[in-house]
């Protein structure tokens, strides 16, 4: 069985963690949707943008597989776009009508368990946060109507406490505001949990939160799914649960899906490739 989660917002969601930053993961049980089908899911998952990078979506998925049966995979819908409001999110754009007809695709291979969203930094200056609720409720609304799913989860995550200080902080003086909205929404909406940044750093930007950050906030969301409650600070055992992840033995698919991608992007020669193949049989 294949659990699905569809992943919307903005670049955050879409994520934009340096790859190199932290140890890869490879996981054949965690698939990504591409061309409606599920594939063996490699980062970047959201290809929004050439800027692309880690995102908070494996660590969740990671997570997810720690604590359920281990014979079911996990789908993962990337469709977050960077950069976006919620006037781009609007249920009559294109954006909320790919995030429907990707999800309907899921549907029909997978059982849809989740919503995650992450987006508001294009909300955070003009008083938009004024209308927060009011855009984020009939988007959610409609979606769930659209996708027949009325009680699936939603987790929102909160905005850094470090935009500010970027370098187009003047765009994000309001990201307080946004980030009381986000938390209001949760409180006010059933099957809603919100997922705080508290202690979360960013990349050099310091609009987008770096790779470490990345995978934190993705076990983040992912205790918030499990015990269907807010994430209003840290998680205690975030950093544990991240390092049995990084120590998790590959499988012999995974090993062999591994060095396919080093000798795609030249990390190995042909010759390396074969002989570490022949390794692997």
């Amino acid at each position: 069985m294949t659990h699905s989660f569809l992943m919307i917002g903005q670049s955050n969601m879409a994520g934009r963690g340096f790859l190199k930053e932290v140890p890869s993961i490879h996981d054949e049980k965690i698939k990504m949707l591409r061309n409606g089908r599920w594939q063996m899911m490699a980062e970047p998952i959201n290809c929004d943008r050439s800027t692309s990078g880690i995102s908070l979506a494996v660590s969740f998925a990671s997570s997810w597989r720690l604590f359920h049966n281990q014979e079911d995979d996990i789908g993962l819908i990337p469709c977050a776009d960077g950069g976006t409001s919620l006037e781009d999110w609007s249920v009559e754009g294109p954006l909320f009508q790919n995030a429907v007809f990707q999800s309907k695709a899921a549907q029909k291979i997978s059982t849809l368990s989740g919503i995650l969203w992450h987006q508001g930094e294009n909300d955070s200056n003009g008083q938009k946060y004024q209308s927060y609720i009011e855009k984020l409720a009939l988007i959610i609304k409609t979606l769930r109507g659209e996708l027949k799913v009325p009680n699936i989860p939603l987790i929102v995550g909160g905005l850094g406490s470090f935009l500010e200080n970027g370098m187009y902080g003047q765009y994000f003086n309001e990201h307080n505001e946004v980030n009381k909205a986000l938390i209001q929404f949760a409180e006010d909406h059933d099957d809603c949990c919100f997922v705080s940044a508290e202690g979360l750093t960013a990349n050099p930007d310091n609009i987008h939160f770096d790779a470490v950050s990345q995978r934190k906030l993705g076990v983040r969301y992912f205790k918030a799914f499990q015990q269907k409650t807010h994430i209003l600070g840290t998680v205690q055992d975030e950093d544990q649960i991240i390092e049995k992840i990084n120590k998790r033995p590959l499988t012999e698919k995974e090993k062999h899906e591994l060095l396919q991608y080093q000798f795609a992007v030249g990390a190995l020669t042909a010759d390396e490739f074969q002989n570490q193949l022949k390794r692997l049989n």
